[in-house]
């Protein structure tokens, strides 16, 4: 049984959650501040956290931020349907995905089980993978990559979207499927979203005044030569 920590305040919305996703056989704990579910995410190991941006006492972007200083626990944000900017802050934070509210309960577990697939999927994976493109050596078990000798720091998502690239060179990847396989959402703001995370990975990765290593297909998408 897959163990799910729910942080929200809305006392009814908390119940309806937490009563469904028993119904789907999921073991649920629900804090209803940030403080509570900051020390439940850090005391105890979970397979998904749910986790809402507005929060008293202390709001849900920083528990995400705390949470990842320390774990790589799975992370969906519940948010404000206007809240284009907290989306795309709790997915720099670390958010492995966001649903918007309100939200029909069955695309919230789509989600979870999305999700879950990925994380069964990684920890599935044969270990000590290491991947060569250029000079760049990417330590998929580690989380490290380095640039000739430099390392490379990098956040989350972003090693998560050089690995994918690397794990398919000279296969030109559209935004969909970045974000699909990367992010496992799909949203207004998603393209931008890959876009400005291709950028931070150029800025990492390239040398001045030598051709990128993440090549742009216009109208397409990306590739890794």
């Amino acid at each position: 049984m897959k163990s799910v920590l729910l942080i929200e305040d809305e006392k009814n919305l908390a119940m309806f959650i937490e009563l469904e996703l028993r119904h789907e056989s999921f073991a649920v704990t629900v804090a209803y501040d940030g403080i509570s579910g900051l020390e439940l995410a850090l005391r105890q190991e979970w397979d998904l956290i749910l986790l809402d941006i507005m929060l008293p006492k202390l709001n849900g972007l920083d528990v995400c931020r705390r949470i990842r200083e320390a774990k790589n626990t799975p992370i969906l944000m519940l948010t404000a349907r206007d809240g284009v900017t907290d989306r795309v802050t709790g997915l720099n934070l670390g958010a492995d995905d966001y649903i918007a509210k309100p939200f029909a309960f069955e695309e919230l577990l789509a989600r979870i089980r999305a999700i879950l697939r990925r994380q069964e999927r990684a920890e599935g994976a044969p270990s000590h993978q290491v991947l060569t493109i250029a000079d760049l050596r990417i330590d998929v078990e580690a989380r490290t990559a380095t640039k000739g000798d430099q390392p490379l720091e990098l956040t989350r998502r972003e090693f998560d979207l050089l690995v994918f690239l690397a794990q398919n060179p000279n296969i030109v990847l559209s935004r969909d499927t970045l974000l699909d396989k990367v992010w496992g959402f799909d949203a207004e703001v998603a393209g931008n979203v890959v876009d400005v995370y291709i950028r931070y990975l150029r800025s990492k990765l390239d040398t001045p005044g030598e051709e990128s290593v993440i090549h742009t297909v216009r109208g397409i998408g990306y590739v890794m030569r």
